[in-house]
């Protein structure tokens, strides 16, 4: 090789060292890293509530990071049911473990070590499926006392003189309404039923004592099911139901994703401050700030939330049925939770607490508050064998939320246009069914949210321009040095 050819090699490998050292500062190269390194599958059940954002970052880390993250949606009681035999190295539920369970079965109680990461934020929605004049209702407005009603049997038709109250603009269809209910044991149930047993307590005891529950009952997450109501599992199977054509004047109780991907609108609900509101992210975010959160850290409900002060939110864009879910995370090894799992579930725990929650409202949810975040952050740093924050962590994650970034208020009493407007399919009707603006769509079939696949992103460039230097630097030298020979050969003297 001439001293030309190793000029440039050198120039070539340099050229080559400098880039990846760019690209190492930042976070492009930082999951990169993280996809170069290697991760044993883990496993978890439990919420549907949450299973829209958590199956859209299991993709993600399977494009970015190459990691398997297998999860069923088998409802929250399941998954902490599984978490306690051992048979899952996660749970994911929208409440804690039971200390008293309301079926009378034994209380709940890990034998090995765990914390709750908080992981998404959302709204209990409720989604409808109504017509007036052949055309879908999608401005309906609904107080919490006729929620409770509708679904404790007290209010059974649509045209009910209370809920036409509520809806001053709409000439409601004298039509049997249908609760769809979880047939599941339920965090949703549970959030629900929390929620009417602290707002609307004699409807909701009066209620399960009718149904061979004991009064008061207080949260429960096996829904009580007579006659009037029709359950189905999972939060895919509510929502798919009342998706129906054959569904029409049902209602069910769901998280807002499941609706949002379903095309069909939810009601908004009446809050504290007299606005009818609807679950959007921003309304989700300024509700929560109210939430009561366990900061004792030698609690085991550590982060653990009282809503207490959600429901009550005075706030004129807060939406009252809003919460946030957990991950149930070991902090120590068992005979099946290795350091080697904890390295992989670190760091997805790592990745849906910071690049995860930029997707949250896309999908239905709403981003976490910084201080959970950063609280969830240090539960991460419990699991055995965890793995340290990418740089995205480090700095501001979800900006704060603001009264004027919740749009979805509005007016008490009647639904103006522009708040009419924003239903699901767009479309606004007035008390006759007739269609005045935007497009009136068909039935859908509810079906898991999804993003785009996120499979060659800035980290994939890097390293493929990387990798074609590095080719570069092995093929041209010879190329080079035969040119030069050839040269040599041609000039007279040499």
């Amino acid at each position: 090789m001439t001293t030309r050819t190793r000029r440039t090699t050198r120039s070539i490998l340099a050229l080559v060292v400098a880039f990846l050292i760019a690209a190492g500062s930042g976070s492009a190269f930082d999951a990169q890293t993280a996809y170069a390194a290697t991760y044993v599958p883990i496993s978890g059940t439990g919420s549907t509530w949450s299973q829209n954002a958590l199956d859209q970052w299991r993709k993600n880390v399977a494009a970015n990071y190459g990691m398997t993250v297998n999860y069923s949606g088998t409802g929250s009681s399941a998954g902490r049911r599984d978490y306690i035999a051992g048979q899952v190295d996660f749970a994911i539920s929208e409440i804690p473990f039971q200390t008293s369970p309301e079926d009378g079965s034994a209380p709940e109680k890990p034998t090995t070590a765990f914390a709750y990461m908080p992981i998404v934020a959302g709204g209990t929605s409720f989604m409808y499926n109504l017509n007036i004049g052949g055309k879908r209702v999608t401005t309906l407005q609904l107080s919490g006392d006729s929620i409770t009603k509708i679904f404790t049997g007290v209010i059974t038709t649509w045209k009910d003189p209370q809920i036409a109250a509520e809806n001053p603009g709409l000439a409601l269809p004298d039509k049997l309404i249908t609760p769809v209910v979880r047939s599941d044991g339920s965090g949703s149930t549970a959030q629900f039923t929390l929620w009417m047993s602290k707002q609307h307590p004699a409807l909701w005891n009066a209620f399960c004592a009718a149904n061979g529950r004991p009064s008061p009952c207080g949260l429960t997450s096996q829904y009580p099911a007579p006659k009037f109501v029709k359950a189905q599992s999972g939060s895919l199977g509510v929502a798919g139901y009342v998706s129906q054509n054959y569904a029409e004047g049902a209602i069910t109780y769901v998280e807002y994703s499941y609706a949002l991907k379903s095309g069909f609108p939810v009601a908004k609900v009446l809050n504290a401050a007299g606005s009818y509101v609807s679950p959007t992210g921003a309304a989700v975010a300024v509700a929560l700030q109210k939430a009561v959160i366990n900061t004792t850290v030698s609690s085991p409900d550590y982060l653990t939330q009282n809503l207490d002060g959600v429901y009550n939110n005075a706030d004129p864009v807060a939406y009252p049925l809003s919460s946030y879910s957990y991950m149930i995370v070991p902090t120590a090894t068992s005979a099946n939770f290795t350091t080697q799992k904890g390295s992989s579930l670190s760091t997805f725990a790592n990745y849906m607490l910071c690049t995860g929650q930029k997707q949250a409202e896309v999908l239905g949810y709403s981003p976490l508050p910084e201080n959970l975040v950063r609280a969830g952050l240090e539960q991460v740093a419990r699991i055995p064998g965890a793995v340290a924050a990418a740089s995205e962590c480090k700095g501001p994650i979800t900006p704060p939320p603001t009264a004027a970034s919740g749009s979805g208020a509005g007016g008490a009493g009647a639904a103006g246009a522009a708040d009419a407007a924003a239903g699901a399919d767009g479309a606004l009707y007035d008390a006759n069914g007739a269609l005045i603006s935007g497009a009136a769509s068909g039935g859908a079939v509810s079906s898991p949210f999804t993003l785009a696949d996120s499979v060659f992103g800035p980290q994939q460039f890097v390293m493929l321009f990387a990798g074609i230097l590095v080719v570069a630097v092995i093929a041209l030298p010879p190329v080079l040095s035969r040119r030069l020979k050839r040269a040599g050969a041609k000039t007279p003297g040499q």
